[in-house]
């Protein structure tokens, strides 16, 4: 007989600290084999095989495959599709049990339940735990049982719900021990993936505390590094939520409200499942009459609509992954409303563009721009750059970095009035709107 073990599956949470999927598999009392599939259904659908995600996530696995060597154990790393992988392990290993987290979006559940189904056929367990959020699915509800589709109801819930035991770590370095003893064939290359390294850095795991304490006055101010850049750790789960949660609780409301953001969007994919499949949260905003000009999209996708800031925060995820926040809403509501392009376009775009992409809060960015969100930007209100800039940048500083040639003749001219696009705008979507009551 093969000794009996239980597997830790690594999905969007690549860190062996303070996991809770690897805590209760090490506890589970068998040797604790953890695993990474590079997963093909995934990653043969990427068209930039440069992708700097996947360089993230190779980087992330090799390190933990490293840091699994100095106890003496490794990292089981394959690259393929998930079921012919599990098929595989199922005839090479006696597997007791298998421990994995959550994960909400369309294709990972579909993924997981497969999976299951698979496991269950051989009479093996597969566990599943929060991880990546601090409340989730049905933890945060109305009085009335109800999910809530407004973020301010939702948050205050949230922190009267919120305390010690849900912001605890797992102790996971208390079972390091229970880790399986052996090596197994090492991980794939970039190369031999198809993917390219570029080799430029990603951002710190660690938040300066005073990034922290100044967030609240700085946060808005996209020439300042004044933003925690952690939305890729959180994103594929190299720190831990629990952490950053107890962290914004002590030192800056402001910036746990932004975790609460995550979460509140999480539930509400999970509420309202018809967003996972192209559609407005509300359904009467499917209605827009878009005008979909192909070429106004590829001067916003690059960045020379004429509109300054706009086109700052389009170069600067053109060229490093990386959108602030308040740029990430003015350039979604340019393209929604000044131009009238379908949202889900600008939400594909980012999706492929953004180091940090993550279904739900993508989504929930861009409808709350488009006005079709849960608790959404009202469709009469129309951001205007040159304000927006005016406040937000009023030196410059941003603007000038990502477009040095704004005062040169080559600076194309604004591709659209903005008094004339905001009043098309509200014309359009409110005879969109205003169907359901006539």
């Amino acid at each position: 007989m093969k000794e009996k073990i239980t597997i830790c599956w690594l999905r969007r949470d690549l860190r062996l600290q303070d996991q809770a999927a690897l805590y209760h598999a090490l506890r589970s009392g068998h040797p604790v084999v953890v695993l990474f599939i590079f997963d093909r259904e995934i990653l043969d659908d990427l068209d930039d095989r440069r992708d700097r995600r996947v360089e993230f996530i190779h980087q992330t696995v090799t390190q933990l495959q490293t840091a699994l060597q100095q106890h003496g154990s490794d990292l089981l790393v394959y690259y393929d599709r998930p079921l012919p992988v599990w098929k595989q392990l199922l005839q090479q290993y006696n597997i007791a049990q298998v421990h994995i987290n959550h994960d909400y979006e369309q294709y990972a559940i579909d993924r997981d339940a497969a999976v299951r189904t698979l496991l269950e056929s051989q009479d093996i367990p597969l566990y599943s735990y929060k991880d990546q959020c601090i409340f989730d699915r049905d933890e945060v509800l109305s009085k009335a049982g109800k999910p809530y589709s407004v973020f301010t109801p939702y948050s205050k819930a949230w922190k009267a719900k919120v305390n010690d035991f849900y912001l605890r770590s797992y102790p996971t370095e208390k079972y390091f021990k229970q880790f399986y003893q052996g090596s197994f064939s090492g991980v794939p290359t970039l190369e031999s993936m198809n993917f390219e390294a570029l080799g430029k850095p990603f951002p710190a795991q660690e938040i300066p505390v005073a990034t922290i304490e100044t967030y609240a006055e700085k946060r808005d101010y996209p020439a300042l590094e004044a933003t925690s850049r952690m939305s890729i750790h959180l994103r594929f789960g190299t720190v831990s939520i629990r952490e950053l949660a107890r962290k914004a609780q002590e030192l800056s409301p402001t910036y746990l409200n932004e975790l609460i953001w995550r979460d509140f969007y999480f539930q509400v994919l999970y509420h309202f499942p018809h967003i996972n499949t192209g559609h407005a949260f509300r359904k009467e905003y499917d209605r827009i009459q878009w005008r979909n000009n192909e070429a106004e999209f590829e001067a916003w996708c690059q960045g020379r609509t004429g509109y300054p800031l706009v086109d700052a925060g389009m170069r600067q995820m053109n060229e490093t992954g990386f959108m602030h926040n308040r740029i990430r809403m003015v350039t979604a509501s340019f393209l929604a409303k000044h131009l009238l392009i379908d949202w889900r376009w600008g939400e594909a775009y980012f999706a492929k563009k953004l180091l940090d992409y993550d279904f739900s809060a993508n989504n929930g960015g861009w409808q709350w721009a488009a006005g079709s969100g849960c608790d959404a930007s009202p469709y009469f209100r129309v951001f205007n750059p040159a304000l927006q800039a005016k406040k937000f940048d009023p030196k410059g500083q941003y603007v000038k970095k990502w477009v040095p040639e704004i005062d040169q003749v080559d600076y194309p001219d604004p591709i659209v009035e903005h008094e004339t696009a905001r009043e098309r705008a509200i014309q359009t979507y409110r005879r969109a709107v205003k169907k359901d009551s006539n």
